[in-house]
């Protein structure tokens, strides 16, 4: 259920309160969540899973990406969350896809080479090369 992309970071689908505790048992400390909440009807609240993931004693870090785009402070607040986990990090959306996007822009902007980060994503079944003159600047 939980795509690898490398061992500090996995991406999902939308999870729901009840599979908090899989991604404990999985060894995840963080859940960064880059769905807004109301994007589908029926998807669990964030404020749910923020509080399944309290209750596991996992961090939890709203980060919501809407269909418009990725912003510079939504960059900056991944690449933060990434540098403050401390140890493996789950991040999550509707497909995975904008959390994959996301986590590779962070990852790019803390440093790490473009090329590397594409061949990762793909590893996991992502496409990102749309972003390789971004992650090359």
């Amino acid at each position: 259920m939980f795509r690898s992309i490398d061992d500090t970071i996995s991406v999902s689908v939308q999870i729901s309160p009840g599979e908090v505790a899989a991604a404990k048992a999985q060894g995840f400390t963080t859940i960064i969540n880059n769905r807004p909440d109301d994007e589908q009807p029926g998807q669990p609240r964030g404020a749910e899973i923020a509080a399944a993931a309290q209750a596991a004693g996992l961090a939890y870090v709203a980060i919501p990406v809407d269909h418009s785009g990725f912003s510079e402070p939504q960059v900056v607040a991944m690449a933060d969350a990434l540098a403050a986990a401390d140890g493996p990090v789950l991040a999550f959306c509707r497909s995975g896809t904008r959390s994959t996007f996301l986590w590779a822009l962070a990852r790019g902007r803390m440093g790490d080479d473009g090329d590397a980060l594409i061949a990762k994503a793909a590893n996991a079944g992502y496409d990102i090369s749309p972003l390789r003159a971004i992650l090359s600047a």
